[in-house]
């Protein structure tokens, strides 16, 4: 299996005085998603919890929609140079009856670990392909709900305390308890990763639940979100114009800069309990 860390030589400067220690990086390895045997995409990903990226990937997509559409899982052999396998090929097998994804999703391309599939999904794509409507679901939180959410996710991320360089996705139910967390140097792949693991669960729709992700929120998380049947997406930083129009038109509730009591709400504010207006 890849490592999730990897320790390099580096020259550290303090107080203008040098000296060379290691130091621990988060890894990234590129990894390809197939399907039924056919090569689909190629991501940029930190190594570990490969098959939910594949599954939450194909959640995304529109391509499964629950756990029972997806037969198996596996690792393809990708030889390295000593016969050994570089676990870096993922191949899905889709149920029977289940369509293999359409031939426009192919990718010749591959994915940035920084923005994801660039350039890919309008909001008509997004509206045709969507399992579940989260703009029905029936989410109350409380005014001390939110403010508590980053740091339980900071306080549950292992592998940012060593690198400092990856992002976190956390689901969190309307009370406010962890239900899962991945951590990846894409934001979107954090996400594919708990979405994936929902489904693998038998989770999926996750109605009543609420994504909370580092950095900040692009039209693909709101899309992953919406795909995923999750009513509410919050981030420490800013939204995109374009994921606030996906959140306002599909029904999720948008939360951005949301750090301790502070927050901007850009959609579907009627989620939150009633607040004095000034």
């Amino acid at each position: 299996m890849g490592r999730v860390t990897v320790r390099r030589r580096v020259m550290r400067i303090r107080e203008g005085e040098a000296s060379h220690r290691p130091d621990t990086l988060a890894a990234e390895e590129p990894m390809e998603i197939r399907v039924g045997g056919r090569p689909l995409t190629v991501t940029m990903r930190t190594p570990g919890d490969d098959f939910d990226l594949a599954a939450g990937f194909l959640v995304s997509e529109g391509v499964v929609h629950t756990a029972e559409d997806v037969a198996g899982i596996r690792y393809c052999a990708g030889a390295t140079a000593d016969g050994g396998n570089t676990y870096n090929v993922v191949d899905v097998g889709l149920a029977p009856g289940v369509a293999a994804p359409d031939a426009s999703l192919e990718r010749n391309f591959y994915t940035t670990s920084s923005c994801g599939l660039c350039g890919k999904a309008s909001l008509d794509a997004v509206r045709t392909t969507a399992a579940w409507s989260v703009a029905e679901d029936p989410l109350r939180v409380g005014p001390e709900l939110l403010p508590a959410l980053p740091e339980r996710l900071r306080a549950a991320q292992r592998v940012f305390d060593s690198t400092g360089g990856l992002h976190a996705a956390g689901l969190f139910d309307a009370d406010g308890e962890l239900l899962c967390l991945r951590e990846d140097v894409g934001r979107h792949n954090a996400v594919d990763k708990v979405v994936g693991h929902a489904l693998r669960q038998g989770m999926l729709p996750l109605r009543g639940t609420v994504l909370m992700v580092s950095g900040r929120a692009s039209f693909e998380l709101v899309q992953k979100a919406v795909m995923a049947g999750i009513p509410m997406l919050a981030a420490v930083s800013a939204p995109s114009s374009l994921a606030v129009d996906l959140a306002a038109e599909s029904g999720l509730t948008l939360v951005g800069f949301l750090r301790g009591a502070s927050m901007n709400v850009y959609a579907g504010e009627e989620r939150l309990a009633p607040l004095p207006v000034g």
